[in-house]
């Protein structure tokens, strides 16, 4: 087995701690050709599509990745930035926030943020930690509720990595938040200043990412953390159960999907009488192609079309102080144990140092 390139290795180096942020992926340009490279990584994930490998592939790069990319670059076209793809602004900048912010707790630690699919990929930063000297890594998947197909995906990609990598730092994995209750106390302060900004809708839609059905049947536990997430929030809010409703939205292909739908319930509610709605998506850390395209222009047209006056758009906790202290937060409780400080020296360095002060003590 071929391993990866090792920096050189320094006897007595001081141990550094680090985290890796990572998030879904974006494609580096909005056009067909950067699509196109994005979703054949993306969609060749057996853990994204799950169904016979063969088979798959052949529909994948014969037909998909011949329609699909100019459709996709259209629409991130449409939310794409000065900046860049929203998803990878948000995202770096969130690593800023939390190195700075764990700094602040006095935690002088490397924060790097990656992507499962395109750049920067999660093997590259990995490297490139392990060149500044971390031995020791927490994974932070930027994905509240735990499915198989994002946080076991990001979990796949650390373990490739580790697998071809001679000196293997130590790793720590936090698999889901969706009931962490700053995480919750987020998004509540998310929805109550829309509140207070923008008035008060007659609905609050949570709408979250879909995945087939038969995973819930096949013990993946998302669906149920979703629900749960959707319940506290409610709960929070002080919302009846007709004051609000839970969704799942990006359906793909004709296999049956977790239900209700986003857009359908959306017009239904529009058919019969509701006027105005407001959405969040608590599942995505970060505002990106399907909350920023998908649900603020998409659904919202769909829902004005079927008879609705107002449709509000919540965003994503992004960078926002209360969803930076929940994130901050949360590294912290996973890092318990583990030396934060850029000037801690290994305890065999010290234990040296001391037996050699005390031999130069003896006559």
């Amino acid at each position: 087995m071929a391993f990866n390139a090792e920096p050189d290795y320094r006897h007595g180096s001081a141990p550094r701690t680090a985290v890796l942020l990572c998030n879904l992926g974006t494609p580096d340009a909005p056009t067909a050709s950067a699509t196109r490279r994005y979703l054949a990584e993306f969609l060749a994930d057996p853990r994204v599509v799950e169904i016979p490998r063969l088979v798959w592939l052949l529909i994948l790069h014969g037909i998909i990745l011949r329609v699909r990319p100019a459709k996709s670059a259209a629409k991130y076209q449409s939310i794409w930035t000065q900046e860049g793809s929203p998803l990878q602004v948000w995202t770096g900048r969130q690593a800023k926030y939390l190195q700075g912010m764990l700094g602040e707790r006095g935690h002088k630690l490397l924060v790097k943020h990656a992507m499962r699919y395109g750049q920067p990929a999660i093997a590259a930063q990995l490297d490139e930690l392990k060149r500044e000297g971390a031995t020791r890594i927490l994974v932070l998947p930027a994905y509240p509720q735990y499915s198989g197909a994002t946080t076991a995906s990001v979990i796949d990609a650390v373990s490739l990595w580790a697998l071809k990598t001679r000196n293997v730092p130590e790793l720590r994995f936090i698999n889901r938040y969706h009931d962490d209750p700053l995480y919750i106390a987020a998004l509540v302060d998310s929805v109550r200043s829309h509140w207070q900004r923008e008035g008060r809708g007659d609905m609050l839609v949570m709408s979250f990412h879909g995945m087939p059905a038969r995973t819930l049947a096949l013990g993946d536990p998302y669906h149920c953390e979703c629900l749960k997430t959707g319940r506290l929030l409610a709960e929070a809010l002080g919302l009846a159960p007709d004051h609000y409703r839970v969704t799942f939205q990006s359906r793909f292909g004709k296999a049956k999907w977790l239900q209700p739908f986003t857009e359908p319930t959306l017009i239904e509610l529009a058919g019969k009488g509701l006027k105005s709605v407001d959405l969040i998506c608590p599942g995505f850390s970060a505002d990106c192609l399907e909350t920023l395209e998908e649900i603020d222009q998409e659904a919202r047209a769909a829902f004005l079309a079927a008879g609705g006056q107002a449709f509000a758009y919540i965003p994503c906790l992004n960078d926002s102080p209360a969803g930076m202290r929940a994130l901050t937060a949360l590294a912290e409780k996973h890092l318990q144990g583990w030396p934060t400080t850029s000037s801690a020296e290994p305890d065999l360095q010290q234990r040296e140092r001391a037996l050699a002060a005390g031999a130069e003590s003896r006559p």
